[in-house]
């Protein structure tokens, strides 16, 4: 995940741990539902955890967990025990407490008595709010202490705090509970084989006398804002159906992943982009949040511009070395509402990420053919411009045709690719590369910036300077396989350090070239056998860092994992050079790795053997869902679909080479131009109904933005004698 730190890494978030999550809200908690101190868990609105402690007791006693089952991505349904007094194994009593969370949090409590006898009930929840921001709670630093008001009223509890000049507040409403400053108490009977009920809201509080905003909870039956909003998300996404139905559940689970990962650009509500991952990464970050809502282009391609827009908004405009801005530079992350200034840099924007200024421009032009509007595209293209400027004067600082990156600051990350732990790139022998480093997948996504800028340019009748970015291309492509390229070990070095000398570990980055077409064609061979030999390739996916490398860990986070979106965007390259077989080989590995975590890829997993372990090991700390890891299915299957639009130039590409295990496919509803399609595809054959008009349906491969720009070209005439 960018943005990790393994320096300050958070610890893990406990046994079981349940994650909620509703566009920049969400909820961590234990199985049995209860939010304790002491545990990295609560419930955060707006990066501010608004719940540091949410425990639920009957008559003294925490509920033993015996089920916690995520019914959407934001709604989840506990259901615990109370143990026995006496000593017998058996509780008659058994609770379920139904939660949701989204601007706050709601929360039915049912008590079942299955006895014979009425049984009486204290049920009591312990209630603490810390008003924590989150990089407090996921470096387990709390740093400040608010000067802190109770106000019990009624049936509801108030509680604000101040620190400095800040004010949080949070009102928790409990109907016919007895209210104290630190608890909310219910007394009841329960009758035999009866139940009894009660619904409990947290939402923030608003400063001065105004009334709080409701957290409305949906009458049995009805719909919830959260269940309103998804029903318009499913509405205009695709539907699938596929033979192999453990893949069709995965696929769901990743459109509904996807969906809940939407937040809105405060400024401009009407723009939708992706956040990185729950929980840490509830926010946008350039590089996740454009490689997700690129690999999501067939499911929704409003995602891809309203990230592009969001970025524009907030492109560099000075050099601020704290928080790494420069001008024409791509922000790495940003939080909507930190006030503590203890994100990356102490700003609120950080911008240390070497790679998500080119991938701006790459995104863009992947944009660009999906059918939008000429006017909103080109109105992005002076960011564009602004970013292939910052990639010649501060992203290649020593002018040597390659971008490097070394953080400006000591409190900035080391490492500023996607692989950003302190000890992330290193050589084959363990020894840590030193910056300045120019990575080899960093090349790739310039290469591609140049490509798709070239090609816009061709396409707006600007000849000039889409022949200065095609020669600025080609000379990269002959420059970075003369330096990158090891002969004497048959693949790409993952970087040149400081010295200029190939950092030689074996990699996984190397993968990424492959889809951006960077690779000599006649190294590709190379390349793919040492991406799926017996070093590389674990039996669930690609590792991270070859087995036989120094530095080769296979619980680390970048130094031998398993990541998803890594994965993907390697079988993605492997399709473009035409191995076919090793594409479908990792698709496969990591669609059964789904099958051992309910259908729903986290963001990485260890690197162990599958010959030594039978089922995909979890990472601790990893996010789940995350945005790079829910769009990887659809980049999979939509890359052995060899499925690609290209709107303005009227056409429709697919040539699918699926498994035979994955089965009849059947997508209704996908967005294609101005209008929606319905495709089948059995194993080679693929149809498609409603094509618009002006489009055509063809069996092959989209041609590339390179093949594209190549033929734009003008070619000298050949010399005629006189």
């Amino acid at each position: 995940m960018a943005g990790w730190n393994a320096d300050t890494a958070a610890g893990p978030l406990g046994t079981g741990a349940v994650t909620l999550v509703e566009g920049s809200s969400f909820c961590i908690s234990l199985p049995n539902g209860d939010i304790r101190p002491g545990h990295p868990h609560g419930v955060f609105v707006q990066d501010t955890r608004i719940l540091s402690c949410w425990s639920l007791t009957i008559n003294g006693q925490s509920l033993e967990p015996l089920a916690a089952e995520t019914k959407e991505p934001y709604r989840a349904l506990f259901v615990g025990r109370v143990p026995r007094s006496d000593g017998y194994a058996d509780s008659p009593l058994i609770v379920e407490r139904l939660r949701e969370v989204g601007a706050g949090l709601v929360e039915q409590i049912t008590v079942r008595n299955y006895s014979l006898d009425p049984v009486e009930c204290v049920i009591r929840l312990s209630v603490e709010a810390d008003f924590a921001d989150l990089f407090e709670v996921k470096e387990a630093r709390i740093q400040r202490h608010w000067d802190e008001i109770r106000q019990p009223d009624g049936d509801s509890l108030t509680i604000r705090a101040a620190w400095e000049d800040v004010r949080k507040g949070v009102v928790i409403a409990a109907g016919g509970a007895d209210v104290e400053a630190d608890s909310l108490t219910y007394r009841a009977v329960v009758a035999p084989q009866a139940h009894w009920q009660t619904v409990l809201t947290v939402v923030p509080a608003v400063e001065g006398p105004g009334p709080v905003t409701p957290f409305m909870h949906p009458d049995a039956g009805g719909l919830s804002p959260r269940d309103r909003r998804r029903q318009e998300w499913v509405a205009r996404i695709p539907v699938l159906r596929m033979g192999n139905h453990s893949i069709e559940r995965t696929l769901q689970r990743s459109y509904d992943d996807l969906g809940a990962l939407r937040i809105e650009d405060p400024e401009h509500p009407e723009r939708v982009v992706v956040a990185a991952g729950a929980p840490w990464f509830m926010t946008l970050f350039g590089r996740d949040s454009l490689w997700a809502s690129e690999m999501a282009l067939p499911v929704d391609p409003s995602l891809a511009l309203g990230t592009l827009q969001t970025l524009a908004d907030r492109q560099g405009k000075v050099v601020d070395p704290m928080s790494e801005e420069e001008p024409g530079k791509i922000l790495h992350e940003v939080r909507l509402d930190v006030s503590s200034g203890l994100s990356l840099g102490g700003k609120s924007a950080y911008y240390g990420s070497v790679d998500a200024t080119p991938l701006f421009v790459s995104v863009l032009g992947a944009v660009s053919r999906w059918g939008f509007a000429a006017d909103t595209i080109a109105a992005l293209l002076p960011h564009a411009d602004r970013a292939l400027a910052w990639i010649r004067d501060y992203g290649d600082k020593d002018g040597d045709g390659f971008v490097e990156y070394e953080r400006l600051n000591d409190r900035g990350l080391i490492n500023q690719g996607w692989k950003d732990s302190w000890d992330g790139i290193n050589f084959a022998d363990g020894t840590l590369a030193e910056p300045p480093i120019a990575l080899c997948e960093v090349q790739a996504y310039v290469y591609s910036a140049y490509m798709a800028r070239a090609w816009m340019a061709y396409d707006a009748g600007d000849a000039s300077l889409a022949a200065e970015l095609a020669e600025r291309a080609e000379r990269l492509k002959k420059q970075f396989n003369e330096q990158f390229w090891l002969p004497e070990r048959g693949y790409y070095a993952v970087a040149l350090d400081a010295k200029k000398r190939p950092v030689d570990a074996c990699a996984s980055n190397m993968g990424h070239c492959l889809w951006f077409g960077l690779v000599d064609t006649d190294k590709a061979p190379l390349v793919a056998e040492r991406l799926m030999s017996p070093e590389m390739f674990s039996g669930w996916g690609v590792r991270t860092l070859a087995s036989d490398m120094g530095a080769y860990n296979p619980a680390s986070y970048h130094n031998g994992s398993v990541w998803p979106h890594d994965n993907a965007l390697i079988a993605a390259g492997l399709m473009r050079y035409g191995f076919v077989a090793e594409a479908q080989r990792i698709a496969t590995a990591l669609l059964e790795a789904a099958e051992y975590s309910n259908g729903r890829l986290p963001e990485l997993f260890c690197g162990f053997s599958r010959e030594q372990i039978a089922q995909p090991v979890p990472y601790p700390t990893a996010c789940s869902p995350q945005a790079w890891a829910a769009t990887a299915p659809i980049l999979l299957v939509t890359s052995l679909m060899q499925y690609d639009a290209h709107v303005s130039q009227g056409g429709l590409w697919m040539d699918p080479v699926l498994p035979e295990s994955f089965g009849h496919l059947h997508i209704t509803n996908a967005p294609m131009g101005r209008g929606r399609i319905t495709i089948d595809v059995a194993g080679s054959t693929a149809s498609v109904q409603g094509l618009p008009e002006d489009m055509t349906f063809h069996r092959g491969h989209r041609p590339w933005m390179t093949d594209l720009v190549e033929q734009a070209r003008p070619h000298p005439k050949p010399r005629q004698d006189s």
